[in-house]
């Protein structure tokens, strides 16, 4: 089983922090800007759950999670 893939565009973010505060493993902000900062672009099952929820929350759409298929591409 291949483990998702975080990626982040920070040119996108409009600073809201949703993704730090529905996964703060995985995202944090910039403390100058105020934009995502992504600390884990391939988390461990444990916060897979969370990863989605984020990119769902997202209000700006900055964050692309790659989740490969049943057969692992």
């Amino acid at each position: 089983m291949s483990t998702p893939h975080l990626s982040v565009d920070r040119e996108r973010c409009i600073g809201a922090g949703m993704c730090a505060m529905t996964a703060p493993d995985i995202f944090d902000q910039d403390p100058d800007e105020g934009l995502v900062l992504l600390l884990d672009a391939e988390p461990s099952a444990p916060h897979h759950a969370a990863a989605r929820l984020a990119v769902g929350v997202c209000p700006s759409g900055a964050i692309t999670l790659d989740e490969p298929g049943p057969g692992g591409s």
